[in-house]
């Protein structure tokens, strides 16, 4: 039995009991709360979503859900709206990327506000968080391509931060990532990439606080968190594919560990990337992105950064590190009897070892990045700000 505790709160899964729906419902009356789903139109067509529909139309107390849709079209907003049109709550269907929301937000240059983000998740989720915390004490994000959504992955991200007695500000998911088709282990960017890079890191830097932090998660690239509106208020917002550790980030800078919690939500499964043929596509472009963040972290919190000689010492020991742990995924798919392809891993570590040295020089060039401001400081240059923004994405 796991009961292994670290410097981040775990919340584990027994399995010995279900979760309840009745208390689920219960527990959503104690504070108000949003659940934010940032998607493109195209997810509206695949199952996953029909299945998150499926399992929310069961919440009775929830305060409103809140969709950060990127859409072509009014039509699609419409489509949008009538797929949620039968919920037991308010739905607000965020049209992220409509002409009168970026007019409304480019307004803001005139207070030296540049709020207009790379079209993606990143914007989409800081345009989510500041329509949800209108209202809403508590806020939880879940993906829109999650195909095996059920009731516990609400109700056990939400229930630290409902009770507020458990002091609880930031809860972050866990889970095993295996494919519903096959078994097989998934999360390569978690299991070969970030994993082995925070172990190599730490050999250079040594157990550094902020190294250390990153480390006590199970899964730091888990997109599915959630968070109270007075934290939510202050996160600066990455907008590229460092979102989740850039994330991390912010929260380590903005709370204390003890008001932080992971939650173990069982088997998860949605869209699996490919690596990738060149450091522009799939998984490598996104590690890439991934190894700035990190590093921009490094630099924020413990002032520390890479020389030379460390950048090659940092590629010997990534993949070395790398290699032991396909050896160890190995074992752990063989005992499980679980399908496993040695090959393709340490072809995956081969490719993410030549991305290290071309991201870190990119990096240092040019360290600052593209984040959007928190909503505190927004609404300190225009107080109505979020009100506005949720009535130009509305149609």
């Amino acid at each position: 039995m796991d009961f292994k505790q670290d410097l981040i709160t775990t919340i584990h899964q027994y399995g010995v009991t279900k979760d309840s729906l009745e208390k689920l419902n219960g527990n959503l009356k104690k504070r108000p709360t949003a659940i934010l789903i940032p998607c493109l139109f195209e997810e509206f067509k695949r199952p996953a979503l029909i299945k998150i529909r499926e399992v929310l139309s069961n919440l009775k107390g929830l305060n409103e859900l809140v969709i950060a849709l990127s859409a072509e079209s009014a039509e699609e907003v419409r489509e949008a709206k009538a797929f949620f049109s039968s919920m037991p709550f308010p739905v607000h269907v965020q049209w992220t990327n409509n002409p009168s929301v970026i007019e409304v937000l480019k307004s803001q240059e005139k207070n030296g506000l540049d709020l207009i983000g790379t079209p993606g998740k990143g914007w989409a989720v800081w345009q989510g968080i500041g329509v949800a915390t209108r209202d809403s004490e508590v806020v939880a994000l879940f993906d829109a391509d999650i195909r095996t959504f059920s009731l516990s992955y609400p109700a056990r991200m939400l229930q630290p931060l409902l009770d507020q007695s458990h002091g609880i500000s930031y809860v972050k998911a866990f889970y095993s990532r295996l494919s519903l088709e096959s078994n097989a282990l998934q999360g390569r960017a978690t299991r070969l990439f970030v994993g082995p890079l925070l172990t190599s890191l730490e050999q250079i830097f040594g157990k550094g606080t902020f190294l250390e932090y990153l480390q006590a998660f199970r899964y730091p690239l888990a997109g599915e968190f959630a968070f109270t509106r007075d934290l939510g208020m202050n996160l600066r917002i990455p907008c590229d594919w460092g979102l989740e550790i850039g994330l991390l980030s912010e929260v380590y800078k903005n709370v204390r560990l003890s008001r932080i919690a992971q939650v173990d939500l069982g088997v998860f499964d949605h869209k699996h990337k490919e690596v990738g043929q060149t450091p522009k596509e799939g998984l490598q472009r996104m590690c890439m992105e991934i190894l700035s963040n990190v590093l921009r972290a490094l630099m924020e919190h413990q002032a520390q950064t890479l020389t030379n000689s460390q950048i090659s010492t940092l590629e010997v020991l990534y993949k070395r590190v790398g290699q032991d742990r396909v050896k160890q995924f190995g074992l752990d798919a063989a005992v499980n009897n679980i399908p496993y392809d040695r090959h393709e891993e340490e072809l995956s570590v081969q490719k993410f070892s030549k991305i290290l040295r071309p991201s870190i020089d990119n990096f240092l060039e040019s360290p600052e990045t593209k984040q959007l401001p928190c909503w505190a400081r927004v609404l300190a240059c225009e107080s109505n700000l979020q009100n506005d923004l949720a009535k130009s994405g509305s149609i």
